[in-house]
């Protein structure tokens, strides 16, 4: 039985795998026609392009004509690639001879390409309008911790079906995620606990680079069954490749299956999602453009949120709202850095991107509210001399339980826990 983990399987396999119809769709793309093409192996590359200007159908014979009988193995795995992709169509005579003929739609987007050049649906979001992004350094991190993250909840989901019969309800992907990682992985029958399947327990010993093609196939391969249509996917995956590393694109230009996905690969480290861009006024005030709701919570931390529009969140950083921080243990550098890292691309070259005055009273009402401490005590006065008054702070001080003394007016305070031992000792001297 052949072992379906293995990842020898490329992308284009699966592109190769749509139907007839769903193939030629994604050759209305010129892009995802580059794709293709460059993803041929060498020999298929050359006979794409020699055939690109040639119309009419070549013959079998006639093509084995183009390379020497030493090389005839990489013939027949080249012709049976361009076939598989569809970017050869195969052709019989009346005498049911086979000729070769290069797709109408591959051929046509290859030639405007080669003469116009490509272009994507969508361009990068200009420098001029892009907070401060991330480097590539950076974003590499990203992507490690993220898949981390997610790998160590999806071996808890798998190894716990190991070792118990109850499924942890705790684990935060998506529901098409989920679905994703219970697909081949998992068997169940009516009135059984879900089992590991062979596939599951050979995944949890893969490599990352293999488990990551896995979860690709899978989610690729469950796409109709969300509802998705598949050639729809493969067509956004493959304009993904040519997006520029480290560069910033636009939500607003997706259409829903593809900002669902682009969720989905944010999950598993492969997207990063940009936060919404902040200003803050000298008076307080504080506008974030964004449209998610998770950045309204996000801002709802440490400022009162007043109303949000349906792409700005408006509120105010108040010192109720920064105590509320304080107490869930957010600290004021870190306010203080959030809003400097979203800061809006036309205050950010400002220095400082937040104003002073900002800044330095979020940093004075953590240090007021650190300097406040209640302690329990005792209050003593009305001491009937110097002497009797010094002899206390002495006796409480050495034991570590003076907490406030007033030379002049002859008070002290202990600690409450003390004042037996106080009250006992005035009882002596007296």
């Amino acid at each position: 039985m052949p072992q379906v983990m293995v990842v020898a399987r490329n992308f284009m396999d699966m592109v190769a795998a749509l139907p007839a119809a769903k193939l030629d769709m994604l050759y209305d793309s010129a892009f995802i026609c580059e794709a293709v093409l460059r993803s041929l192996p060498p020999l298929a590359k050359k006979y794409a392009l020699q055939m690109l200007y040639v119309s009419a159908p070549v013959a079998a014979a006639a093509m084995e004509e183009w390379v020497l009988d030493e090389y005839a193995a990489k013939h027949r795995v080249a012709i049976d690639r361009l076939l598989q992709l569809r970017v050869f169509v195969e052709v019989r005579d009346r005498r049911k001879e086979v000729s070769y003929k290069m797709n109408q739609k591959f051929q046509g987007n290859m030639q405007k390409y080669l003469v116009d050049g490509g272009s994507l649906p969508r361009e990068p979001i200009p420098s001029s309008v892009t907070a401060r992004l991330p480097t590539l350094a950076e974003l590499e991190s990203f992507a490690l911790e993220q898949w981390e993250v997610r790998m160590t909840k999806a071996y808890c989901f798998l190894l716990q079906l190991i070792n118990s019969s109850q499924v942890e309800r705790g684990t935060s992907f998506s529901s098409s995620m989920m679905r994703t990682f219970q697909r081949g992985l998992l068997s169940s029958r009516d009135g059984e606990a879900p089992r590991l399947t062979e596939n599951g327990f050979q995944f949890l010993l893969m490599e990352t680079n293999a488990q990551l093609w896995y979860i690709m196939r899978e989610y690729i391969s469950s796409a109709e069954e969300r509802g998705v249509d598949p050639t729809e996917l493969i067509s956004f995956l493959l304009e993904l490749s040519f997006h520029t590393l480290g560069e910033a694109y636009s939500l607003n230009t997706l259409t829903d299956v593809q900002r669902n996905a682009i969720r989905d690969l944010a999950e598993l480290g492969l997207v990063k999602l940009q936060q919404g861009f902040v200003v803050v006024e000298t008076n307080f005030r504080m506008y974030a453009y964004s449209t998610s709701r998770l950045h309204c919570e996000i801002l709802r931390l440490f400022s009162r949120v007043e109303y949000q529009l349906p792409n700005l969140i408006v509120g105010s950083i108040t010192k109720e709202s920064l105590y509320g921080a304080f107490e869930n243990g957010i600290t004021a550098e870190q306010i203080i850095s959030f809003l400097q890292q979203n800061a809006h691309p036309r205050v950010a070259d400002k220095i400082p991107a937040v104003p002073e005055n900002v800044t330095d009273q979020i940093r004075l009402w953590e240090t007021d509210r650190n300097r406040v401490d209640m302690t329990l005590s005792h209050l003593y006065e009305d001491f009937p001399s110097k002497d009797m008054f010094e002899q206390c702070c002495d006796y409480a001080r050495d034991h570590g339980c003076l907490l406030w003394e007033d030379a002049k007016k002859m008070r002290l305070i202990v600690r409450v826990e003390f004042h037996p031992e106080m009250r006992e000792f005035l009882r002596r001297l007296r």
